[in-house]
């Protein structure tokens, strides 16, 4: 599989000047808060929506200020709802490292996730930016949507397939529809706004069907599960082809394992087995690459270009990921 920094190689320099950016968009004169930026800023990920707003710019036009705001908004909205989310999720670690919220308790690792949202809209403010401002809101509003709506649904276990998609095009896609949509606008091409915000979106459910079979393996290689997703009576799609599938039996089994012993490693492995043998992960893993080539079919009228090309690599990177 190509290596991430295979991908990078056409936005390399512009990834660095990026950092600059980040960095300065998250400067705060309070020294408790400037603490906590600059360790958000030290344990970050593989960059993977800048990624996406460069890429889209790219390909279409030539990056400027405006696709170095938009990345900066993007990761500032991505890096506020992390931190809110582990609030939520009473989650210690994320990526390895301490989440805020384990090193300086949840008071304050929601009033920085707030901080975050504050410079994204003074971001967009102080540049002018409210078409940028509009596409994050966008992805903000339906994020916090997502959520709730999972939520609910979640309580009773009747998700039907419809639904889960609209859970995970709201909670998961909308972010990476925002930033390929958000790195068109930055370059002027408007016109390709509607098809990079729709690509970001099917890319984005593609990244979550992922995520979902990592949860039980993969087929041909099923390494070695988690079942946090069982644990956390999580409805994805591999459960919820199981449960509208498989007979009476089986559905009441595994209802009764999501509901009432979800913490019991051995019948979480009960579970997973069950979902396996029923066929849920090969529908989910098929549902994933129909609609990851429904994405790349999106970008078969825009010329080929080494931008393009690497766009193309970091799609396939998202499904063949092994984490």
């Amino acid at each position: 599989m190509t290596k991430v920094s295979d991908i990078k190689a056409p936005i390399a320099q512009e990834l660095i000047e990026f950092e600059k950016h980040f960095r300065k968009s998250m400067q705060s004169k309070v020294p408790l808060l400037d603490k906590i930026t600059h360790y958000i800023i030290k344990r970050k990920g593989k960059q993977m929506r800048p990624m996406f707003v460069f890429l889209t710019a790219k390909m279409l036009g030539e990056i400027n200020e405006d696709t170095y705001n938009s990345a900066s908004l993007v990761e500032l909205l991505h890096t506020a709802t992390l931190v809110h989310d582990d609030v939520v999720d009473d989650a210690n670690e994320r990526r390895g490292f301490f989440s805020i919220n384990a090193l300086w308790k949840n008071k304050i690792a929601v009033l920085v996730g707030d901080y975050l949202l504050s410079k994204v809209l003074l971001l967009s403010i102080e540049n002018q930016k409210y078409r940028s401002l509009e596409i994050v809101a966008r992805a903000v509003r339906s994020m916090s949507e997502g959520e709730l709506l999972q939520i609910e649904k979640a309580r009773k276990l009747d998700i039907e397939e419809d639904t889960y998609f609209e859970v995970i095009r709201q909670k998961t896609a909308s972010l990476i529809a925002a930033c390929c949509e958000a790195g068109a606008v930055s370059v002027g091409q408007e016109e390709y706004a509607d098809r990079m915000r729709e690509f970001g979106e099917k890319i984005g459910l593609s990244f979550q069907i992922k995520d979902d079979i990592f949860d039980y393996g993969s087929p041909g290689n099923i390494g070695k599960p988690t079942g946090n997703d069982i644990r956390e009576q999580k409805m994805t799609l591999p459960l919820i082809y199981t449960l509208n599938k498989a007979d009476k039996k089986t559905r009441k089994e595994l209802v009764n394992i999501v509901k009432r012993h979800h913490e019991s490693p051995k019948k979480v492995r009960k579970a997973i087995q069950l979902v396996i043998d029923h066929g849920g992960i090969d529908y989910a893993y098929k549902k994933m690459m129909e609609i990851k080539n429904e994405a790349l079919e999106l970008l078969e009228p825009i010329s080929d270009s080494p931008s393009k090309k690497s766009l193309i690599q970091l799609v396939e990177y998202t499904v063949h990921r092994e984490r």
